[in-house]
């Protein structure tokens, strides 16, 4: 933050303090504005989970050389896909964050799953099972992860994370997860199991998630809920959560009850900025940055997908500050 201070001072002097010359009597030919090296394409993977679903994701890579300041795994909401939140997912790859996002099951282009025999299946979003869909955060069975008999949508996106990072280019220590609508749910529960997995004698391989952003969480669908996550002790205590909504909606005022549930389990580390209202923080809380349990409310009726894609939100920039509050908090 203190760098982002001196830049600022930097550019008024920059622009206030440059000394007046003479007009020169001829005009100066236009100077061209520098090229600033464009974003590299988003990659397509092409994954597979533990019950033969074919998953399709995206990655949206820093630039070559380059170190990321996180690698971000990217939740849609239930009925879109990769492209209903790909905005998001370049405005946070251009601001060196890199961003993996699926295609949930039965959604885009995961709609193909193979079992054992050979038989090919067809999924679609509208008539996903409850099982479905909990199958998309799924993460268990045994002892050893890498090893699991149960590897949903998520966990898959995961692994494949933990294979770059050992080649370098990510780093699955600072791995962040957001979730749109009830991609929140998803989100939660995957981080919730992501927490529960114990040390093995070759190290830990649970505790992974460093941050969550939830975008207009709803609070049940489709016979998912955030009721098992917030039992858990990663979500009641431990892992810096942001909930962003609008002021509207039903979607809105189910975040606001994520929010209300989760400031309820964490009174001493919340902070809070309503429409309309001056920011709150928990009473003993010294600072806003030290706080755990963020919501931040906008003047808008847009919510989940729409919400994150909005570039007038400003989802990423305010993704982008709270991320670096959390993961470098001495800067």
């Amino acid at each position: 933050m203190n760098r982002l201070r001196q830049l600022a001072v930097w550019a008024l002097c920059c622009t206030f303090c440059v000394p007046a010359v003479a007009a020169p009597p001829v005009a100066a030919p236009p100077v061209a504005a520098p090229v600033l090296p464009a974003e590299p394409a988003s990659q397509k993977l092409g994954l597979e989970t533990s019950d033969g679903l074919a998953l399709w994701a995206w990655y949206y890579p820093v630039a070559a050389g380059g170190d990321p300041r996180a690698t971000v795994i990217l939740v849609h909401d239930l009925e879109g896909s990769h492209k209903t939140v790909e905005p998001l997912a370049k405005a946070l790859q251009k601001v060196g964050f890199a961003v993996v996002t699926p295609d949930l099951r039965g959604h885009g282009a995961s709609t193909s799953r193979s079992s054992p025999t050979g038989k090919t299946e067809v999924l679609d979003s509208n008539s996903l099972k409850r099982t479905e869909l909990e199958a998309i955060s799924a993460a268990a069975g045994g002892s050893v992860r890498d090893q699991a008999a149960m590897r949903g949508d998520i966990e898959t996106v995961r692994n494949w994370i933990k294979r770059k990072s050992e080649t370098k280019e990510l780093n699955l220590q600072r791995l962040c997860l957001i979730g749109s609508g009830s991609g929140a749910i998803l989100a939660a529960n995957w981080t919730a199991a992501d927490w529960n997995w114990l040390p093995i004698a070759s190290g830990p391989q649970g505790r992974q998630v460093k941050a969550l952003v939830l975008i207009s969480p709803t609070w049940a669908s489709k016979g998912l809920s955030f009721v098992p996550a917030l039992a858990t002790e990663g979500l009641k205590q431990s892992i810096p959560v942001m909930v962003l909504a609008g002021n509207t909606n039903r979607d809105d005022r189910d975040a606001m009850r994520v929010y209300d549930r989760l400031k309820s389990l964490r009174p001493q580390a919340w902070f809070e900025q309503r429409v309309g209202q001056e920011p709150a923080k928990a009473p003993k809380l010294e600072k806003a940055a030290e706080a755990t349990v963020f919501f931040m409310q906008l003047d808008t009726a847009l919510s989940a997908d729409k919400l994150a894609a909005d570039r007038s939100a400003n989802t990423a920039g305010r993704i982008q500050t709270f991320l670096s509050l959390v993961l470098d908090p001495s800067d």
